[in-house]
């Protein structure tokens, strides 16, 4: 994808419909990731969903969507007005649903398609499909068998090698790893004596979890080389951060809860980046790698 900045809308943030995404592009953003697209539509889960604490974000939102059919819809005209690439996200609760997703959404031919394979916060003790080698490389096939646009595995930080689970999902036939979902976490209200969150458990997002998306994102660059692009994700809200990103290994940058944080998040980082790399005299983003 030729992208104007490496910074990209990550999925489930302010990417509900095409008016969001065709924002996220006015608003600087490189390339703009909808929020995941089940067969059928979902409710998600009952208020509360979402707590911020300082810069820390827990949301259980439960993946409420309209369902891919009117995805598809959505994804079309985002396409035709957002003027920057589009990464549809999908997500399936079965082998055989991520299979049928990525074949219809593949239908509103987005420029690449995001598998959420990872999301923290479906219900308690849920199993995750990137929880491990064998349920990941599965999903993979499944989605490579289906479809002939590129496609990105989405993974979660909560396991101990995700390098390994990301080459068998690149073995599998995945384009791209986006790295990483937000973390399993929960609050709990003292006083109430119960999970703050209707679902108790939820995805941790914000500023800490960017030490866990760098180390993530390093040891995914070591297990599948130089050549498959990576779109780091977790915790950037500075240039800084974007730049320490793809130090790490990414190619591109997934900013997320940083929209929460700033108003000028997707030109405030490209800004920023820009200007620490003519600072220190870097004249093209590949020179970023680190050194050793």
């Amino acid at each position: 994808m030729k992208m104007k900045n490496p910074l990209i809308l990550a999925s489930g943030i302010r990417g509900n419909n095409h008016y969001l995404l065709i924002r996220a592009a006015k608003q600087g953003a490189g390339a703009v990731t909808s929020k995941s697209y089940s067969i059928e539509p979902r409710q998600g889960h009952e208020n509360p969903t979402a707590f911020m604490q300082g810069d820390v974000m827990i949301n259980a939102m439960g993946l409420p969507n309209p369902g891919i059919g009117e995805g598809i819809k959505d994804i079309k005209k985002a396409v035709k007005g957002a003027k920057v690439p589009i990464i549809a996200s999908i997500v399936g609760f079965s082998v055989k649903e991520f299979s049928q997703a990525a074949k219809r959404i593949s239908e509103a031919n987005p420029h690449m398609i995001e598998v959420d394979a990872s999301c923290p916060n479906v219900g308690k003790g849920n199993k995750m499909f990137s929880w491990s080698i064998e349920d990941a490389s599965a999903v993979a096939s499944a989605v490579r068998s289906s479809t002939t646009i590129p496609f990105s595995m989405k993974l979660s930080p909560d396991v101990p090698n995700i390098g390994q689970i990301a080459k068998a999902c690149v073995d599998s036939g995945a384009d791209c790893i986006t790295a990483v979902n937000a973390m399993g976490g929960m609050y709990i209200d003292a006083y109430a004596k119960k999970g703050i969150l209707h679902n108790w458990f939820g995805g941790t997002s914000g500023p800490p979890l960017k030490p866990i998306a760098l180390k993530s994102v390093y040891s995914i660059r070591k297990a599948i080389g130089p050549k498959i692009p990576i779109i780091g994700t977790g915790g950037v809200t500075t240039g800084i951060d974007a730049v320490e990103m793809i130090m790490a290994g990414a190619t591109a940058v997934g900013v997320g809860t940083a929209l929460v944080l700033r108003k000028d998040a997707f030109s405030g980082i490209a800004k920023e980046m820009e200007s620490f790399m003519k600072k220190n005299k870097y004249s093209q983003i590949s020179q970023l790698t680190l050194d050793e």
